[in-house]
């Protein structure tokens, strides 16, 4: 019998559930950045062998205390996550404490759904702490697996696709076996180069920036991409641009690399900035930018 079934991965912000998803799935799917609050959409990553097929949902980081209508729209991804999985991944580390996990630990007490808490960056804890940690989550989430990994490094990556395969449905492919992504081409040029803004950025800078691809022309020798950075106030698109262009430059070119890299192609990349006012606290403008309505 043939496998499938889905695998969300939820957490608080920070934790590696990006780092986790790009090294289950084997590709660069997901943007990676140290600050917090990186992933913004829902995103699916699909690991396909002749015997079973894995969906992976890597979602945002759960935001505790929303500020803007973006982060009740990301929270809206967590939510669904715990409604349409066969397998929760609980990313979590040492940083983290319990109490802001509650609404997460919460929802997988509720749910009958396997879970597994994802005990992630395990090469940077000392003698001893792992040991702790495991007590720790053992005592909060009895009927869960625990599974020490550490996403950067690929340690223990192979136990948990046995632990999703073991507790997979009977069930045909949910996607084509040679598709490795339910995103456009278009997503992922827009959100390297939001990664390149949360690298070269600072401050609130990088989190007042939304990133659309407006066009792309493929053609055989060079696909020609612009690219449309929108920000929410005048001073903000002044700092992206940067003296003579050469901040909005940097980003450019680090983006185009990347972009050349992931599509295996020569690309002409237009950068474009725009002011959008206010457009994280706007529903309407949330909704063009892919944003769902918040719970």
């Amino acid at each position: 019998m043939h496998k499938a079934g889905f695998v969300n991965i939820v957490g608080l912000p920070n934790v590696g559930k990006s780092t986790l998803m790009n090294a289950l799935v084997g590709e660069r799917l997901s943007i990676i950045s140290p600050k917090a609050q990186t992933t913004r959409h829902r995103i699916i990553g699909l690991v396909n062998e002749p015997e079973y097929q894995i969906v992976f949902s890597d979602t945002p980081g759960y935001v505790n205390k929303p500020a803007y209508a973006l982060h009740k729209s990301m929270n809206t991804f967590v939510h669904q996550s715990f409604q349409d999985a066969d397998v929760v991944f609980f990313v979590t580390d040492k940083y983290e404490k319990v109490s802001d996990q509650a609404f997460i630990i919460d929802q997988i007490k509720r749910a009958t759904t396997p879970s597994v808490v994802v005990f992630n960056k395990i090469d940077q804890c000392r003698e001893g702490e792992l040991e702790m940690w495991q007590s720790v989550w053992q005592r909060e989430l009895p009927d869960a697996e625990f599974m020490p990994i550490s996403a950067l490094n690929g340690t223990n990556i192979d136990q948990l696709i046995a632990y999703v395969v073991k507790n997979l449905p009977d069930s045909e492919a949910y996607y084509d076996k040679d598709t490795l992504t339910d995103r456009h081409i278009r997503y992922f040029v827009a959100e390297i180069v939001r990664e390149k803004i949360f690298t070269n950025y600072h401050k609130e800078i990088p989190y007042s920036c939304q990133v659309v691809c407006e066009e792309y022309k493929e053609s055989d020798d060079m696909d020609r991409i612009r690219c449309t950075i929108y920000v929410e106030r005048e001073s903000q698109k002044n700092i992206v641009i940067g003296k003579g262009g050469s901040a909005l430059n940097k980003v450019g070119i680090e983006a185009r690399e990347d972009i050349e890299e992931f599509i295996g192609k020569k690309v002409f990349l237009g950068l474009y900035v725009k002011v959008k006012a206010n457009w994280r606290n706007n529903d309407q403008t949330l909704k063009s930018f892919g944003f769902e309505d918040a719970e």
